[in-house]
């Protein structure tokens, strides 16, 4: 099976928008863009004119990149006031010989559609067993045998709003959504494996102005956690102690300072200028104490969380976000965390980047997510394809976009 897929991370720093080609269980990125925002606070959207033009700006550059225009993608959304249910559904099997996708949708279906109130939007549906007649305890039922078909499941839901104006700015920036997940759940999708899908495990992503911090249950989101401090912080402090402005603090973080600095060499400067004109040198083991003091806080406060949102035992911590490929912030991380707990290392050949990890565990969920349905979506026309492989080759109104999403929920 030859599959492209589309996603779209509407950040605060930046919007980044993945096209990846799935082939024989490998996903192959054929185009990827981290570009500018506007217009977003937190994962939110607080000006959506700014936010429009930012995201046109992004898909245009990923549009340029592959000589077609890409017209659908999966969306993530944020978690801020998410709420989680556990429900039940039931449905009868259309062929009793046989239990297809189609099943496995009517009975999720049947699952949430009472359950919404008038401000929330579904987010997602995530089964967490099925039922079979009187066999229970049932992962993927395709193939089985029998008559009814019962399902346990986890619902996500959003205040409208936050839904309302994702859909809306990527719709007005020309782009359909053909699903929604949310960031954390995608973030998790991107680090999973057998074992953390057997136990629980915690997801820690440290964004430009926020901190995610997610529980999941065999694989199942049951906890969610936002806290407003992030890499900008790390900016703020190097901004105000050295007198640089945001861009160079920026700059030095990224690629001058190592995460612990007894790692760092003080023998190595960066020489400068201050906002105040001044010429100075910069010494890079002063300088990453600077930096590791702010991260330790971020890691000690995740950590606190991790403890206020369950008692149970985490098996595996992994962190992600773009502060996570600091040099050296693996040792942080087993210092404040545990030995145990790990950074995400993006190795998706066309990014290599942990920046990435939202958006390409975005087109991974939604993978899983038809296949268990049994179904496909074309979000790159026949015509296009050819003409995607042929480069390949040679270089070697709100309320109606959720009416008309929330069908295709269920359809996908």
């Amino acid at each position: 099976m030859n599959e492209y897929y589309t996603s779209i991370e509407l950040g605060t720093d930046s919007i980044k928008v993945l096209v990846c080609n799935k082939v024989d269980r490998k996903y192959h990125v054929i185009a990827a863009v981290s570009s500018p925002s506007n217009g977003i606070k937190r994962g939110m959207i607080v000006d959506t004119k700014n936010a429009i033009n930012s995201c046109k700006k992004a898909i245009k550059k990923v549009n340029e990149m592959l000589g077609i225009k890409i017209t659908k993608a999966i969306v993530t959304i944020p978690t801020d006031d998410c709420r989680m249910d556990i429900v039940v559904g039931s449905t009868e099997v259309i062929d009793p010989t046989e239990i297809t996708g189609k099943d496995i949708s009517n009975v999720l279906k049947d699952s949430v559609v009472s359950q919404l109130n008038e401000n929330e939007e579904l987010v997602t549906a995530t089964p967490i067993s099925f039922k079979v007649d009187d066999e229970d305890n049932i992962k993927d039922p395709k193939g089985y045998r029998g008559e009814e078909l019962d399902a346990k499941v986890l619902i996500g839901t959003s205040p409208k709003e936050v839904v309302y104006k994702m859909l809306e700015v990527v719709k007005l920036s020309g782009i359909e959504a053909i699903d929604v997940v949310y960031k954390s759940t995608a973030d998790y999708y991107e680090v999973r494996n057998i074992d953390t899908d057997k136990v629980v495990s915690a997801v820690i992503n440290i964004g430009e102005d926020s901190t995610n911090i997610s529980i999941f249950n065999k694989g199942i989101m049951i906890k969610n956690k936002i806290i407003n401090v992030g890499s900008i912080n790390v900016d703020k402090d190097l901004s105000y102690i050295y007198k640089v402005d945001n861009k160079l603090a920026r700059k030095l973080k990224e690629e001058f300072v190592i995460a612990k600095s007894e790692y760092a060499d003080s023998n190595e400067v960066s020489e400068i200028k201050t906002t105040e004109g001044k010429e100075i040198e910069l010494n890079q083991q002063e300088v990453s104490k600077v930096v590791e003091a702010r991260l330790r806080d971020i890691l000690k406060i995740s950590k606190n969380e991790l403890k206020n949102l369950t008692k149970r035992e985490i098996s595996y911590i992994i962190v992600v976000g773009g502060v996570s490929e600091i040099a050296g912030f693996q040792y942080l991380v087993e210092d404040e965390l545990g030995i145990d707990a790990k950074v995400s290392d993006v190795k998706t050949i066309g990014i290599r980047h942990n920046k990435y990890s939202t958006a390409l565990g975005a087109i991974k969920y939604l993978d899983s997510k038809l296949a268990l349905r049994g179904k496909n979506v074309k979000m790159i026309n026949s015509e296009d394809i050819t003409n995607l492989i042929s480069v390949k080759d040679n270089k070697d109104g709100n309320e109606n976009i959720v009416n008309r999403f929330f069908g295709k929920f269920f359809e996908n």
